[in-house]
């Protein structure tokens, strides 16, 4: 009788969990997910907020390792989906989105997934229209240049107003939560105002970002008008992001190389702050990472950003930028993309160097390239990578 009863709670224990598993599309991916608290779950991975702790600024059992750029077309299974299925496409349908993002972290076991969108996806939510042009990258419809079009920016409002204009976010986010929860870190990400600001005022990729900076220069009190409602907004869609599953909130100021240090600290650097303090203000306990691309030369302006960790480029030496930012600093990356074009010695050798450079195994460090991966990556070098990092323990008792 006992063994009959055990035999009929584990035929509903399997019930239970498929019953949550949806039938498959024509990319045989899942139509839906849903982070199901009362479901049935794996067993917990003892290392599945490592990523989380390091970004907090815990010393940890190792040096935790994701990579930007991680879900992109170096992998023949995303370019699958690449190949058919145009960019705001594949990034605003969840279950594809979910797909994509999770492509790496299956194959590889990043210690982190992050959702695979663009930080223009808001962008709408303000009224502006973009899209993804082939051969031209990111395309603004009407580029906002004049005080009328500043004043005609729409607010993206609080987490209710996001759910009806973006809910395919949170809508991916959940999916990714209920696939990595207890296994490993979900980080969510947004543009920093200034770089949010660069793109909708030129239009799209640009050499020397003359019209905005001009705006800049000329229209100061208009600049920093518009620049004000995108740093509160942009704040408001990283708690979005936390309250949809996001663990860990990554900042992007991705043309900061088009900023002189004067610049990057009069125009770009109070925005990005204003925009993680409305981050911390709501979710304090959640890290908050900022990476300047090509900010690495004024790394000593970003001490005081206002996140839990900063992110450097490849332009400057690990020990450097440590040295600079102090050895109890929360440091994120920086390995040259480049590197993984190399050998597999030259991955390892990248690898050692970065991860001692920040102080050994497991110092306050999450280790990452220092710009994201490119398309001519092999797989066999993100593998190489991945499996070299989780190989460097921190000795026993350098937790203390």
């Amino acid at each position: 009788m006992i063994y009959q009863l055990f035999a009929l709670l584990a035929l509903l224990a399997i019930y239970h969990v498929h019953s949550f598993v949806p039938a498959q599309n024509d990319f045989g991916i899942q139509q839906q997910h849903r982070f199901a608290r009362g479901s049935m779950r794996m067993a917990v991975d003892p290392e599945h907020d490592i990523l989380v702790r390091a970004a907090r600024g815990e010393k940890t059992e190792r040096t935790p390792v994701w990579l930007m750029r991680q879900a992109g077309r170096y992998m023949a299974d995303f370019r699958k989906y690449s190949d058919k299925l145009p960019f705001r496409e594949r990034s605003e349908t969840p279950e594809i989105a979910t797909e994509l993002s999770l492509q790496c972290w299956r194959a590889y076991g990043m210690d982190g997934v992050i959702m695979f969108s663009d930080i223009l996806t808001p962008l709408p939510g303000f009224g502006i229209e973009w899209d993804v042009v082939k051969g031209k990258g990111p395309q603004i419809k009407d580029p906002i240049r004049t005080k009328a079009q500043v004043e005609a920016l729409t607010s993206l409002g609080g987490s209710a107003e996001i759910e009806a204009t973006l809910g395919f976010v949170g809508e991916t986010l959940r999916n990714l939560r209920a696939e990595t929860e207890g296994k490993t870190s979900l980080l969510g990400f947004i543009g920093a105002p200034w770089t949010l600001a660069a793109y909708a005022t030129e239009g799209g990729s640009s050499k020397h970002c003359m019209v905005i900076k001009q705006m800049m220069m000329k229209e100061p009190e208009l600049f920093h008008t518009y620049l004000g409602k995108l740093a509160e907004d942009m704040g408001n869609y990283a708690c979005y992001q936390i309250e949809n599953g996001a663990q860990v909130i990554q900042v992007f100021e991705s043309w900061a190389h088009q900023l002189s240090p004067f610049f990057f600290e009069h125009f770009a650097k109070p925005y990005a702050q204003k925009t993680m303090e409305t981050i911390k203000a709501k979710h304090p306990d959640v890290p908050v990472i900022y990476f300047a691309n090509g900010g690495s030369s004024y790394l000593e302006l970003q001490k005081d950003m206002k996140s839990d960790m900063l992110c450097v480029d490849w332009a400057v030496d690990m020990a450097q930028a440590r040295r600079t930012l102090g050895p109890d600093a929360p440091i994120s990356g920086n390995i040259d993309p480049m590197v993984l074009l190399g050998t597999e010695a030259d991955i390892r050798r990248a690898v050692r160097d970065c991860v001692a450079g920040a102080g050994g195994p497991g110092n306050r460090h999450v280790l990452n390239l220092g710009h994201g991966v490119v398309q001519q990556t092999p797989e066999a070098a993100v593998a190489t990578l991945v499996d070299a990092a989780k190989a460097l323990r921190a000795e026993e008792g350098a937790l203390a």
